[in-house]
């Protein structure tokens, strides 16, 4: 499925650009220590955003080479 968030930036945090791609992954520490070594510019590092009535939601947002910003998502139960 699809999920279409539509929010302004948080914070001190602004998306170069106003679309942001959010990956799921299952285990976002393991994830993150992952893709760091390989030249990914975390802006932060994994952190509760919001808790659900059946999870967690946790994301950790980055940039690609070219400025993108990307994001990783996890939905812990």
């Amino acid at each position: 499925g699809i999920r279409l968030m539509l929010s302004t930036g948080e914070g001190e945090f602004k998306p170069r650009s106003s679309t942001v791609i959010y990956f799921r992954v299952s285990d976002i520490a393991a994830e993150h220590a992952a893709i760091a070594p390989r030249g990914a510019t975390f802006v932060d590092t994994p952190h509760l955003v919001a808790k659900m009535p059946d999870h967690e939601l946790w994301m950790a947002f980055f940039q690609d080479s070219e400025g993108n910003t990307l994001a990783l998502m996890s939905e812990v139960r």
